[in-house]
């Protein structure tokens, strides 16, 4: 049911895609500080494009891989269905390579060279962050996929995913209901699980529950070994884990072979 649902939410984000991209995105008339950039998107022949900007390589593809065929599959269901208002969707597809400075490089080009109509991509806050001010500078369209850490709002991005009050939270009275009175904080050194596990101390602080340790480790990596015996030294009633990409391969890894 999760894997229907995901391409139902592709699919309507496509859909909503189609009354932006026909009302000429680029003509912000609230904004009478600073023009934005004259779009480029052509809406006059059968087909809108849009951009795939995903982490197709790099420490983020072992996830961002999977939205990119979200998104492939979604286009290939409404392109099937008819479209968007009548027109044929044509995916642009790049590489963020998991670096930040690479989304912002080719969120520009796909903006200004390609004439995309929106963007959907990204995964970490960080890639987000980099992105904004191109989209904002451009007047352009984000469809941004997953979870993250609230704290942010832009008329040019649509979050499409939970933030911490609504999924980190209520997950944290669940542990309480099972009994945990403390828990072992690691995350990848980055804005979202710095973010989160700050939101975690505060309520853990609120309802008496134990913060045992709080390690970060840069994205990419792949020797826990340090992280796990302090987990296990510790001996914490729950984990929470904030690691993003392939560094959850190695620490699940880690973990077990612990006896954890």
């Amino acid at each position: 049911m999760k894997s229907i649902s995901r391409r139902t939410a592709a699919a309507a984000a496509l859909v909503v895609l189609g009354a932006g991209a026909l009302t000429a995105c680029g003509n912000r008339t609230s904004d009478t500080a600073a023009a934005p950039a004259e779009s480029c998107v052509d809406t006059s022949g059968d087909t809108i494009k849009i951009g795939s900007l995903h982490s197709l390589s790099g420490t983020m593809a072992i996830s961002e891989r999977t939205v990119r065929d979200s998104v492939e599959l979604a286009v290939e269901q409404i392109n099937a269905d008819g479209g968007v208002m009548g027109k044929q969707i044509e995916t642009v597809v790049e590489d963020g390579a998991s670096d930040p400075a690479v989304f912002a490089e080719k969120a520009q080009k796909l903006i200004t060279s390609d004439c995309v109509a929106a963007i959907f991509g990204g995964w970490t806050s960080s890639s987000r962050k980099a992105m904004l001010p191109v989209v904002e500078d451009n007047n352009a369209l984000l469809y941004y996929p997953v979870q993250y850490e609230g704290l942010e709002a832009s008329e040019n991005i649509f979050y499409t995913g939970a933030t911490t009050n609504q999924q980190i939270v209520p997950a944290l009275e669940y542990l309480k209901e099972q009994g945990a009175r403390s828990m072992y904080l690691v995350g990848s050194d980055y804005v979202f699980p710095q973010t989160a596990n700050r939101v975690i101390k505060a309520w853990a602080e609120a309802n008496d529950v134990e913060i045992l340790g709080e390690d970060y480790t840069p994205l990419g990596s792949t020797d826990f070994s340090t992280i796990v015996n302090k987990v296990r030294t510790a001996d914490p009633d729950a984990v929470f884990n904030t690691l993003n990409g392939d560094s959850n391969v190695a620490f699940f890894r880690e973990y077990t072979n612990a006896g954890l």
